[in-house]
């Protein structure tokens, strides 16, 4: 399994033959070197309904016949654009030919603001992801404050890699961030959504020393870890 950090929470994963990409923000995220149109994805991955993190789900998903795997509400809202989506609900897995998606809890809020219109639409609660395929897990956080049931998934779930939002402000802090590898204790971690915009700026090196010594790296965009 290849995996490849994209800048704020866009990850992409490479597995089973498969090229799933989790909340692709691309086009307007400054952090992010891919261009929107030239994104090959069979899956989409989404934690929640905000614009940086569905980002450019519609365009992508049209384009390839991609499938997204979302919060029900928020691929019931999809669904009305044309996208091919599978609903999940927090507490709910599902295991398709590409690996196992379960949504977890994320202390957050979620909804699509449609800026033309000035209309914000609700997309459900928020969630983490627990990806597992060719024998690894995969935890992406979403965006969530930290909370006290992490430690039931640290305990449900051997950890390999681990997405954790240090940005504060919209997120847990690095503080709250270092609190919750404790709980999960991953094998590997990677600091997400910071950096992308003046109230999340964070020093992501700094946090990943803080968390020693349990392994992990500030990603550069671009950067790519194989789990083996």
């Amino acid at each position: 399994m290849e995996v490849t950090y994209h800048g704020h929470s866009v990850v992409h994963i490479k597995t089973n033959g498969k090229d799933i990409f989790i909340d692709p923000f691309i086009t307007g995220n400054g952090q992010c070197g891919l261009e929107a149109s030239a994104v090959k994805a069979d899956v989409i991955l989404l934690t929640h309904g905000h614009n940086d993190h569905v980002g450019d789900t519609v365009d992508i998903a049209k384009r390839n016949g991609s499938l997204v795997v979302a919060p029900f509400e928020l691929a019931t809202y999809l669904s009305w654009q044309g996208v091919d989506t599978h609903p999940l609900s927090i507490g709910g897995g599902y295991t398709f030919d590409f690996g196992r998606v379960k949504l977890t809890q994320a202390f957050h809020g979620s909804s699509y603001t449609e800026e033309e219109n000035q209309k914000i639409v609700y997309t459900g609660m928020p969630s983490g992801i627990i990806f597992e395929a060719e024998g690894k897990t995969l935890y992406h956080m979403g965006d969530t404050a930290l909370f006290s049931d992490l430690q039931m998934y640290g305990k449900q779930h051997d950890i390999d890699i681990l997405f954790v939002p240090i940005g504060d402000n919209f997120t847990m802090g690095p503080e709250d961030a270092k609190q919750a590898v404790d709980w999960l204790a991953p094998r590997y971690v990677v600091p997400i959504h910071y950096n992308t915009f003046p109230a999340i700026e964070q020093d992501g090196d700094a946090f990943v020393e803080s968390i020693r010594p349990v392994e992990g790296k500030a990603l550069k965009t671009g950067e790519s870890i194989n789990l083996e």
